[in-house]
């Protein structure tokens, strides 16, 4: 067997961050540079697609050379381009795709395309080396709530998933209604460590017959009728509280189910990926979960959590092993499903 490294540049666009990585066989990080788009979306509470699009395609070759400068090669050292065509917003992912394939055509160098929700998974294998499937994973972003059975790399089944929102939808739509903007998810950890998680009792939806799946649109109700109903009694509402019990609520919801499908698929090693991962709470309670049932919890450090290109150079390393390639045809594919090929 050829015991040659393998190097991977690797694109991603998927939503606000323009991201390039040089990733040696798929654990060793060379380089890993993001280019944020936080701020000018933060303008208008939510990412904009077109502002995305267009701010995607200004910093997008800046950033590739910065990524291969940091890590000391050339495009010429690499041996494979990778780059997320899906799921995301199509007109963010057209410009990866597109600098991929052109790259691709240029040198001669394979192409290929990875599923974003793969690279969240597969950042767990970036620093801990030792972690290898099968496993299960908990995916949590601000698009995705998924309990996936990681068979073998590449080899997914999704066993619960979200009926409504995601859980970090509704982090954004509570912050928002709580007056803390955009984004959500790290505003409401924030300002949770100041509120009393117990002050009000939001509901924890299970749903009849899923017992690993999700709804978060009940939750994010409550919490509106709450705000509505202290409003017109003239009640002052303490948004440290809001913040806290709506947290305790979502983080209860995961945990749980996670450790319920743990327990039925008898697997001993539990991962976390997406940007809510990086969520302190989450973190602490899925920790303590875990050790109290004899389980070993692996997660990403918070830059690993949230978009990436290392994490997409994690999983095009597996994909090249597995002799996966793509063709120049390749286009973006915004509601990909994992799995699907």
């Amino acid at each position: 067997m050829d015991n040659k490294d393998i190097w991977i540049l690797a694109i991603e666009s998927s939503c606000d961050e323009t991201a390039a990585a040089v990733v040696k066989n798929g654990r060793t990080v060379l380089s890993n540079v993001i280019s944020s788009q936080i701020d000018l979306h933060t303008l208008y509470g939510g990412v904009v697609p077109e502002i995305a699009s267009r701010k995607h395609t200004e910093r997008i070759n800046q950033v590739i050379e910065e990524a291969l400068k940091e890590a000391d090669r050339t495009l010429e050292q690499m041996d494979a381009i990778a780059v997320t065509y899906g799921p995301g917003l199509v007109g963010a992912l057209l410009v990866g795709v597109a600098e991929a394939k052109a790259i691709s055509f240029a040198t001669g160098l394979p192409l290929i395309g990875v599923h974003h929700i793969e690279g969240h998974i597969s950042a767990n294998y970036i620093e801990q080396k030792e972690l290898e499937p099968p496993f299960l994973c908990l995916v949590v972003s601000g698009g995705h709530t998924h309990l996936v059975m990681v068979k073998d790399y590449g080899e997914y089944e999704i066993i619960g998933k979200t009926h409504d929102d995601a859980a970090g939808e509704a982090y954004d739509k509570v912050a928002r209604a709580i007056g803390l903007g955009y984004p959500g998810g790290p505003k409401i950890d924030r300002l949770s460590k100041e509120g009393n998680p117990q002050a009000i009792a939001f509901p924890r939806a299970h749903v009849e017959g899923c017992p690993y799946d999700f709804s978060f649109s009940g939750l994010k109700s409550a919490v509106l009728n709450y705000l509505n109903q202290a409003e017109m009694k003239g009640e002052e509402i303490n948004r440290a509280d809001v913040a806290a019990s709506f947290q305790a609520a979502v983080v209860a919801v995961l945990v749980e189910h996670t450790l319920l499908a743990a327990s039925e698929y008898n697997v001993t090693k539990i991962a976390m990926a997406g940007g809510v991962a990086s969520n302190s709470a989450l973190r602490a309670e899925m920790q303590a979960a875990c050790k109290k049932a004899g389980l070993t919890l692996y997660c990403p450090s918070p830059i690993f959590c949230t978009d990436n290109a290392a994490m997409i150079g994690a999983a095009a390393y597996y994909e090249y092993k597995r002799g996966v390639h793509h063709g120049l045809d390749l286009n973006a594919v915004p509601n990909l499903k994992l799995g699907q090929r």
